[in-house]
């Protein structure tokens, strides 16, 4: 490890007790980052008017108030394989671990089905918007890291809508207080509706619609009280009218009314403070220690950032022409983002929930065991190993992908020269994080890419007319004769070695066919060589051309970076 590769911690430091006893309310940010599918018919100009039929319809076909694939693709008229990735996304980012969905083998979900109340939940937030990436406040420093021109981009005159994305994407993601405030605006705005769906009717009474204490959990697919990252209790522990309640006794539903505003002065509260905290960073001295302001503040610093917090996922931004290790005792939030990362390699070896790639080029990054989503966007030239539950891949060009994912990849956005390989690597305790985590290695669906919209109908850029059906570019796959193993170094040869011998997720047969070709050939040339007589000088030529073919492969291919991954270490 260089000086440079110290664990940096951007947490807050302890804070007093807070004299008000209710916790600030937060978004549930896993929901609107991996959450949202770019399916056009998902999409609803006005959600309220739209899915109340929708919801009626899924009513009548419900089951003890859970809905299967059947009836999600006739309510909503979309295929079959868009219904079973409406499941499938719905339960990598629900809140309860205990649902059914979330529990059930690739073979029972479509049987298995979804809540009423989530998927209700999960349609109405089809219809949010992202907030914008913002420009750097150093815009020089950003470009030097990041032209605003990609070397294949051209000289573009003006930028399409598409290329625009691009574009931003190049300056910054929003910190994590912005996106916080723009989802709880989003939900302050939208949170009649989203109660509405929720309430149940009460004939002959002066209010119209209740709420159970049922209904009221199901909120936490959207909001969570305390700090994130954190054991969440459940969510009417919060409330004034449902916490203490009998567990023998159900207890009594109160007016949606009564939940909309008690929701609603929460939210009110915690924009309060978030802008209190923006406006007190702005004005105030710069504090490079503040999370929030990690995202931001990438290449104002010369230091890599790895910010494992309590309040957040890990954050490992701004790593440059090094290379970074990272295991489970490092990785404490259990997600993790790496953002604005180039020529580098990264090596993340844990069991993780989420994990964001974002802005990164020239980059190899291995992920240990991903239990629920990976999203991987607006990179260039990089290389992602995982093994992983479902794997999103978004504006993305010349990326290479070597997958042990359970799910089919999902492509979306706008990306080029993509290609997908099946996993290559392993390290010794693979096997043991992929248990934590609850992934089959007997599962592997790297060569069933998904691929959805060309443009993210969740972004805030206008399209032109008709670039909203335009299907995504897929994936190609590395030919077997180019397919090589990764090899992950055992740098914690003092530590307990787990047992994990070889790669967990069986290679198809042209691709072990092709290894097995390529070590024979190898075997054969190396045979060769010791019996073919040469003279001293012609064997140092001989050494010497070797050399140089090999030094160019390594260049060519990208591995030069692991060796000096080697060395740094």
């Amino acid at each position: 490890m260089t000086d440079e590769q110290k664990l940096i911690d951007q947490s807050q430091p302890p804070s007093t007790p807070d004299p008000n006893p209710n916790p600030i309310i937060h978004p549930r940010r896993v929901s609107f980052e991996h959450g949202l599918l770019p399916i056009q018919k998902l999409v609803f100009a006005d959600p309220i008017q739209t899915l109340a039929p929708i919801k009626r319809k899924l009513t009548d076909a419900a089951s003890n108030n859970r809905v299967g694939s059947a009836a999600i693709a006739e309510a909503l008229q979309i295929s079959g394989d868009h219904a079973r990735l409406v499941l499938e996304t719905l339960g990598s980012v629900l809140h309860s671990e205990g649902d059914s969905l979330v529990r059930a083998k690739p073979e029972e979900v479509d049987s298995v089905g979804a809540d009423l109340r989530d998927l209700v939940l999960f349609l109405y937030i089809q219809s949010y918007k992202k907030l914008m990436p913002r420009t750097h406040k150093d815009s020089a420093a950003v470009a030097d890291v990041w032209p605003s021109t990609s070397a294949f981009d051209g000289y573009l005159s003006a930028l399409s809508p598409i290329q625009l994305v691009r574009s931003n994407s190049r300056r910054f993601m929003p910190s994590q207080a912005d996106d916080e405030a723009h989802q709880l605006s989003y939900l302050q705005k939208h949170l009649g509706n989203i109660i509405s769906l929720l309430g149940e009717p009460v004939e002959e009474a002066e209010e119209s619609l209740v709420i159970s204490m049922e209904s009221f959990e199901h909120l936490g697919f959207l909001v969570q009280f305390g700090d994130k990252g954190s054991d969440v209790s459940p969510l009417s522990q919060a409330t004034p009218f449902f916490a203490n309640s009998d567990p023998d006794m159900p207890a009594v539903p109160v007016p949606a009314s009564q939940v909309h505003d008690w929701l609603l002065q929460n939210i009110a509260s915690a924009l309060e403070s978030i802008t209190e905290r923006i406006s007190g960073k702005e004005n105030g001295p710069s504090n490079t220690s503040d999370q929030d302001d990690a995202m931001s503040d990438a290449c104002a610093a010369p230091t890599n950032k790895v910010a494992p917090s309590g309040r957040g996922p890990c954050l490992i931004e701004g790593v440059s022409k090094t290379s970074l290790v990272k295991q489970a005792s490092d990785l404490r939030g259990r997600s993790v983002k790496v953002v604005n990362c180039h020529d580098s390699v990264i090596y993340l070896l844990a069991p993780l929930r989420y994990a964001t790639v974002h802005g990164c080029s020239n980059t190899t990054i291995v992920l240990g065991a991903v239990g629920k989503a990976l999203r991987v966007e607006h990179c260039e030239r990089v290389h992602v190993i995982t093994a992983a539950k479902r794997v999103c891949i978004a504006n993305c060009r010349e990326c290479v992908f070597f997958l042990g994912v359970n799910q089919r990849p999902l492509i979306v956005g706008d990306n080029h020269k993509l290609q997908v390989a099946p996993f290559n690597t392993y390290y010794s305790h693979l096997e043991e994080h992929m248990s934590e985590v609850g992934l089959e290695s007997t599962i592997n669906k790297w060569d069933k890419p998904l691929a959805l919209g060309a443009v993210d109908p969740h972004d805030s850029l206008s399209h032109p007319a008709g670039v909203a059906d335009a299907q995504a570019e897929s994936a190609a796959f590395v030919d077997p004769d180019q397919f090589v193993n990764f090899l992950i170094p055992n740098w914690f040869s003092g530590e307990e070695i787990g047992s994990t011998k070889d790669n967990p997720f069986p290679l198809p047969d042209a691709y072990m066919a092709a290894q097995q070709r390529n070590l024979k050939n190898l075997d054969e040339t190396r045979r060769s060589l010791r019996e073919t007589p040469l003279e001293e000088n012609r064997k140092k030529e001989l050494s010497s051309a070797l050399h140089v073919y090999f030094k160019d492969w390594l260049y060519a291919s990208g591995n030069i970076r692991q060796l000096y991954c080697l060395q740094g270490d």
